[in-house]
């Protein structure tokens, strides 16, 4: 190998660590900001009116207020089912029992749907984190493709290298051949 070829391979090499100095800097650069996002999430800023519908839909939608409320609906009927006279404030077709229900109801759908709102908004964060988490698996599929890219060039250069050495000294050994064959 002359001085000439020993360079160029050197500066072969050279740029071949560069290029995969770049790709694992740009890797890393793009994972710190992933894991960045993701371990840092946004800090939630909640007015008092969504910590209200927040508590406001947990309680509504458990076992607690179910049953709470059942046992507050027989023990309103059986009141005044069982009241006689003024102690009856609301008697058989129970109309104000009927007038709270409606305003309850009235009340806690659009506490409960602005609850939900806020879920989704959580959702799409989380889904816009496990789109991060794909794009960086992509980025670092790519980078390994790059990488293996890269490896393989190298290794059919330093093939045809060989090859030509190879090639270079059979020409020489034929030519010594010939040499000896005209004598």
């Amino acid at each position: 190998m002359t001085a000439k070829d020993k360079y160029a391979f050197s500066q072969d090499v050279k740029v071949h660590i560069e290029k995969l100095h770049e790709i694992v800097r740009n890797s890393i650069e793009a994972e710190e900001l992933i894991v960045h996002k993701l371990s840092h999430p946004d800090i939630e800023n909640l007015s008092r009116g969504e910590r209200i519908s927040d508590m406001v839909a947990r309680f509504g939608g458990s076992w607690k207020f179910i049953i709470s409320f059942f046992v507050i609906l027989i023990l309103w009927i059986s009141f005044n089912i069982l009241a006689i006279g003024i102690y009856e404030f609301d008697p058989s077709p129970f109309i104000l029992l009927n007038l709270i229900l409606s305003c309850l109801a009235a009340l806690q759908a659009p506490i409960i749907m602005m609850s939900q709102n806020r879920l989704e908004q959580k959702d799409r964060i989380r889904s816009e984190n496990d789109y991060l988490i794909n794009l960086k698996a992509e980025m670092q599929i790519r980078s390994l493709n790059q990488k293996v890219d890269l490896l393989l060039e190298e290794e059919i250069k330093t093939l045809f290298d060989v090859q030509q050495k190879q090639y270079d000294l059979l020409r020489s050994i034929n030519s010594k051949l010939s040499v000896k064959k005209s004598k």
